[in-house]
């Protein structure tokens, strides 16, 4: 385990998050080997996705609004045929549907119509709040409450395998954005239905899922090898938002 680190340390962190924990798990993990209490993460990446999650150490979770609202890029793969409750792998299956003979231009097509401005309902299983209260608390309660959409933005929505019932893709969008409820909403659009089963987020704004490490790297570095691998404030975001 890291030995304690002086002086307050500062700045934001990229961490690869991997598949099967929660973006507040990552958290604890990170306010321990820090040795800090003041951690947080800009952009929850759900416990089935993998990648770029950016942890703000000490006084730099005073930008998380401004890290949360940069645009981000994803990879990932939707499940035709089989719709889920929460509409990703995670959930329980809700129906099955036989897959059409889809060629791939008609997916490419059907693809294409979800780019630019757009509004999207957010799915019960989120951590939105409603009145107070997160979304997926009151979806395993069995609960589904009228959601109001929002606009969001596909900035591009590639496809990078296509091999039925599975279609891999690449996407850009904006803040707010679900890409469960993308998969879903294609597989809708396909008359099969859908559901994701694989993401990976790989760009937040300016930083690359290239320039993270996982957990178990930085837990052997040395104090000093973390403290270089903060990104300072002031390097993190434009100066007009300090």
């Amino acid at each position: 385990m890291s030995q304690p680190i002086s002086d307050a340390p500062e700045g934001v962190l990229l961490v690869d998050k991997p598949q099967g924990i929660t973006s507040h798990d990552v958290v604890s993990r990170m306010r321990r080997i820090f040795r800090i209490k003041k951690v947080g993460h800009a952009g929850t990446l759900d416990p089935m996705a993998t990648g770029l999650l950016l942890i703000m150490i000490g006084k730099a979770t005073k930008i998380s609004q401004y890290l949360m609202s940069n645009d981000k890029d994803y990879t990932g793969t939707v499940h035709l045929g089989i719709e889920t409750d929460s509409q990703d792998a995670e959930g329980e299956v809700v129906a099955e549907k036989p897959v059409p003979e889809l060629s791939k231009e008609e997916v490419l097509a059907e693809m294409k119509t979800f780019l630019g401005d757009q509004y999207q309902t957010p799915p019960m299983y989120s951590a939105k709040k409603v009145n107070g209260q997160a979304l997926y608390k009151l979806a395993r309660q069995g609960k589904t409450i009228e959601r109001e959409p929002r606009v969001i933005r596909f900035n591009h929505f590639e496809m990078t395998d296509f091999d039925l019932p599975k279609v891999s893709f690449s996407v850009g969008c904006s803040k707010g954005a679900y890409i469960r409820t993308l998969a879903h909403d294609l597989g809708n659009k396909l008359g099969c239905g859908g559901h994701l089963c694989a993401l990976r987020r790989t760009v937040v704004g300016k930083f690359s899922i290239e320039d993270a490490n996982t957990i178990e790297e930085l837990q052997e570095m040395s104090p000093s090898v973390l403290r270089k691998k903060l990104i300072p404030i002031n390097q993190a975001v434009p100066s007009h938002v300090l």
